[in-house]
């Protein structure tokens, strides 16, 4: 059976409305090209199409504020019904893909949705504080209603090989930066930051410093002893998102590269959930993430 997801979009500078519908869906190169953020014509354009996209699923419905703009991410990514108001997708879709990043709004359009016992995923952040986190997980009627997640939780590039854990020794300190704001993309770094750390690990202290422009890091102790230092370095900064390793024994940079592979994955274990009604974004590892992106506010 092939599920029908319903995509509700756009917040400015947030692509995702485009890349997801065309992971589903395939897409229109020509379409794609007039888009506005060239990056995804050139990450999908690597890729072998129909074999790239994910199957058994299609973005049926799609709803954005702007019904030009609708139009568009519609017709580059051939989905066929286009909404005037994103809760008549209720009732039409399997699932819904909530991409906007715009966290403050996350609550106004999930709700209707979480309400009716529908999965959805939610675009990162989730929510800026324990208290919005709490407002959504709240509302899920089962657990794994929900997802969410950076993209990069997936990314192979920023995970620790058993190989690279010997080489290393033990994690002495972590050095993580990733362009653009604190508020949106602090999580692109904190969730493979945070797969490299024991699970069991407790915060014991932690400082924010803002630096020059609107950059953030944030510096946090934790219990075993070791640094962690995540900086977002602001909209005018440019660059890889990368995580410097510095073990007893030696060090490693990991960058990340693959955006297609991160986002297919991603897209991937959401809608493997929802065939299995399995939990595939644990609310105690989300609250983790939502905590450390609290302390740069």
């Amino acid at each position: 059976m092939t599920l029908k997801l319903g995509l509700i979009g756009f917040s400015e500078g947030n692509a995702h409305p485009y890349s997801w519908s065309a992971i589903c869906n395939g897409y229109s190169v020509s379409q794609m090209r007039n888009c506005g953020f060239p990056e995804i014509s050139q990450y999908l354009g690597a890729e072998v199409w129909p074999l790239a996209r994910i199957y058994d699923v299609k973005v049926t419905h799609v709803w954005t504020q702007d019904n030009t703009l609708s139009q568009h991410i519609a017709r580059a990514s051939y989905i066929p019904n286009i909404v005037d108001d994103p809760f008549k997708m209720i009732g039409e879709i399997d699932a819904l893909l909530l991409a906007r990043d715009d966290a403050e709004n996350h609550l106004k359009f999930a709700k209707p949705f979480l309400e009716f016992g529908m999965p959805i995923y939610i675009d990162k952040p989730l929510a800026t504080s324990i208290e919005g986190l709490n407002s959504l997980y709240d509302l899920e009627k089962y657990p794994g209603q929900l997802f969410t997640c950076s993209a990069l939780r997936y990314a192979s590039e920023l995970c620790i090989s058993s190989e690279d854990r010997k080489k290393l020794g033990q994690i002495k300190s972590i050095e993580a930066i990733t362009p653009n704001s604190w508020i949106k993309y602090s999580i692109h770094i904190i969730e493979p930051v945070l797969n490299m750390l024991d699970v069991t690990d407790t915060v014991e202290n932690n400082r924010t410093e803002s630096l020059q422009g609107d950059g953030v890091k944030v510096s946090i102790e934790y219990r075993s002893g070791v640094l962690v230092h995540l900086t977002a370095s602001g909209a005018m900064n440019h660059g890889p998102i990368s995580i410097k390793v510095i073990g007893q024994l030696s060090s490693k940079v990991y960058t990340f590269v693959s955006t297609f592979s991160a986002f297919k994955l991603a897209l991937s274990d959401f809608l493997s959930g929802v065939k299995s009604r399995t939990c595939k974004s644990p609310r105690d590892y989300n609250e983790r993430v939502i905590s450390v992106i609290e302390m740069g506010l």
